[in-house]
């Protein structure tokens, strides 16, 4: 479910205006990262341990030895520059799917201003070519959405959600049976028939009947693009690149990090603290960043930030049913004209009757 949190944030910008974001747990990033930072601290205080107090002298050389090792060639591995591409990348195919989403607002509208009647047959055509894209969307929602699927899990209960009828559904299923193929497209080429039939009927014109078709043909579009970046992913070899570059640079620094005895005079190592403060900040945002990537990278579960396809198809529902049939005593009356009134005299208009009246008086 996706998080909202900009009304919580101010719109004029102040000392602190972000800070109440900070304290947000659902959907945040310590949500995300807590048990891997959990598992680094874990491990690297017991290599510290054993470092200090379970390892004999040579031993400890040899550790020391290993250590400026891997903190001297774990900074070769191009994190940043890998991880920043991906993660642009992710956010980039995330946007694109959010604007793939298809909304029936302007069929319904375009039907509802077209297709004009209170007779059986307008408001049936109505109903009928608003279902049908409502049914196409419910289709392409289960087909890559396992939380709408869980919801609509056989065909019959698109029936008893109100997308369907048993005939309509006897027919797609006769389909299966002839074709493995999705069968989305089915209820789409029914609105685009029942258009027609509405323009031989005289209940609407011919460009009305092209609009309403070319915006079923939108919104067709629209979910075979949400098809296709469902099976279209970016290639698996780059999200390995990233992950194994990520958390081999962090297992790696278990040992990088590690603060030796400064007895011993090794550079950058004249400190001896307990905490590693920049290891655990450094742990936080990559960690953090491809947390973001990972959840980014499917937004069609049930994540905190993935997108809300079950409210999102009861909302298209309601909306089309509110848009295809208005009553009477939701359209505004239509405003008279009011009479007109003279506009008050200007004083320059009285210089000009002035000049106009000495004028004319001057004259034989």
């Amino acid at each position: 479910m996706t998080v909202r949190y900009t009304d919580k944030v101010a719109s004029r910008g102040g000392f602190g205006s972000f800070w109440k974001l900070l304290m947000k747990w659902r959907g945040s990033v310590y949500k995300m990262v807590w048990q891997d930072m959990l598992v680094f601290v874990v491990l690297y205080y017991l290599i510290s341990l054993i470092y200090r107090f379970g390892l004999p002298s040579e031993s400890k050389r040899a550790f020391e030895s290993l250590v400026l090792h891997c903190a001297r060639f774990r900074n070769l591995i191009p994190v940043s520059f890998v991880l920043g591409f991906y993660v642009s990348l992710v956010v980039s195919r995330w946007w694109g799917i959010y604007q793939s989403l298809p909304w029936p607002d302007t069929a319904a509208i375009l039907a509802t201003t077209h297709i004009r009647g209170e007779c059986g047959e307008a408001k049936e055509a109505r109903r009928t070519i608003l279902r049908y894209i409502n049914l196409t969307i419910a289709l392409t929602f289960a087909m890559i959405s396992p939380v709408v699927k869980r919801k609509l899990p056989t065909m019959n209960s698109f029936i008893s959600a109100g997308y369907a009828t048993e005939e309509d559904i006897n027919i797609l299923n006769a389909l299966e049976s002839k074709s493995d193929m999705h069968k989305t497209w089915v209820p789409v080429l029914w609105a685009c028939r029942t258009a027609d039939q509405a323009r031989r009927d005289g209940l609407v014109s011919d460009a009305g009947q092209r609009a309403i078709t070319n915006e079923i043909l939108k919104i067709r579009g629209n979910c075979g693009s949400l098809m296709g970046w469902n099976d279209y992913n970016i290639p698996l070899v780059y999200t390995q690149v990233v992950t194994i570059a990520v958390y081999s640079f962090f297992f790696f620094s278990l040992l990088g990090e590690q603060f030796l005895d400064p007895n011993q005079g090794y550079k950058s190592h004249t400190i001896d603290l307990y905490v590693p403060l920049f290891a655990l900040l450094q742990l936080f945002f990559y960690i953090g960043w491809i947390k973001v990537a990972e959840a980014l990278l499917n937004p069609f579960g049930a994540d905190d930030n993935d997108f809300e396809f079950v409210p999102l198809l009861e909302r298209h529902v309601t909306m089309t049913r509110m848009l295809s049939e208005p009553g009477p005593h939701e359209m505004p009356l239509k405003i008279q004209d009011l009479p007109h009134e003279p506009h008050p005299a200007k004083a320059t208009d009285h210089v000009i009757d002035d000049i106009d009246d000495s004028s004319g008086s001057a004259e034989p």
